[in-house]
């Protein structure tokens, strides 16, 4: 099973009153992620899901273009590793081989945290890409988008034993939730949301909505743009460059999705 979160001892005032008492954590570790067996990234995440994690970072990072580029997610094998399981080798194929040197040298090795997404980044400019604007005929109700928030919810097991995750989630546009993902890190959530899709050749998501437990922040839409997805919705606000983003990329941005109201950010004709 994998291990999403540990036992703790805490002490715990109520009242006036203390006692020690057992509760559970979400459990944060490193995966580092290598390319051809060379270190890429380090990402502070909760284990599950790695090899989606890993593919949908490395489409996020631009070293995927599409799923014809990947060739074999594997865990470490290497006995002489202490924690094997947190380590995945990537193999790339086609094209993606041709660039990986270049890759390499443009990503600076930093320890990435669960709530940055573009830390490893070597200048401003590289994290605009030149990625068409998304082109979908998908629309959602209004009331469909207004149920989203409750639906992740009541899919998110380990926030029911330690209430410290994010989660992300894919809804078709019939409102049924039909993917989603736990981490300590909203981004790494997605990561891990796109990149099972990435794996199963399953991209562009043209016909399905991301919602997020978070704030929608630049690099949230930025994952969506390259995975093709039209609308992105959250709980919380969104900055100032996500709302920039969606509006050039063709990305319909929902924020506040609370009770029986929400604001729509930009192309909201995608909402009826």
């Amino acid at each position: 099973m994998t291990d999403t979160f540990r036992s703790v001892d805490v002490t715990r005032i109520e009242d006036g009153r203390r006692a020690v008492e057992r509760d559970r954590a979400a459990t944060e570790e490193p995966l580092e992620i290598r390319l051809h067996g060379r270190p890429f990234a380090v990402i502070m995440r909760t284990p599950g899901a790695d090899r989606e994690l890993a593919a949908g970072f490395l489409l996020a990072e631009r070293v995927l273009r599409s799923a014809d580029d990947l060739g074999t997610i594997e865990y470490c094998e290497d006995p002489a590793h202490d924690h094997p399981q947190n380590i995945v080798n990537v193999t790339l194929v086609g094209s993606a081989v041709t660039t990986l040197e270049q890759v390499l040298a443009e990503r600076r090795q930093v320890a990435t945290s669960s709530s940055c997404g573009l830390c490893g980044r070597l200048s401003i400019d590289s994290i605009r890409v030149d990625v068409p604007a998304v082109a979908s005929d998908l629309t959602l109700t209004a009331s469909l988008v207004l149920a989203m928030p409750e639906r992740l919810r009541r899919a998110q097991m380990v926030f029911d034993e330690t209430g410290g995750l994010h989660a992300a989630a894919l809804f078709t546009r019939d409102g049924q939730l039909e993917d989603s993902a736990e981490d300590v890190g909203r981004h790494n959530a997605v990561d891990k949301v796109v990149g099972r899709r990435v794996m199963r050749e399953e991209l562009p998501l043209s016909d399905r909505a991301l919602f997020v437990s978070g704030r929608s922040s630049f690099e949230i839409v930025q994952k969506a743009l390259f995975a093709g997805i039209p609308i992105v919705a959250s709980v919380s606000a969104p900055s100032t460059l996500a709302i920039e983003l969606a509006s050039e990329s063709g990305i319909t941005l929902v924020g506040f999705v609370r009770g029986e109201r929400f604001n729509i950010y930009s192309h909201p004709e995608r909402v009826r």
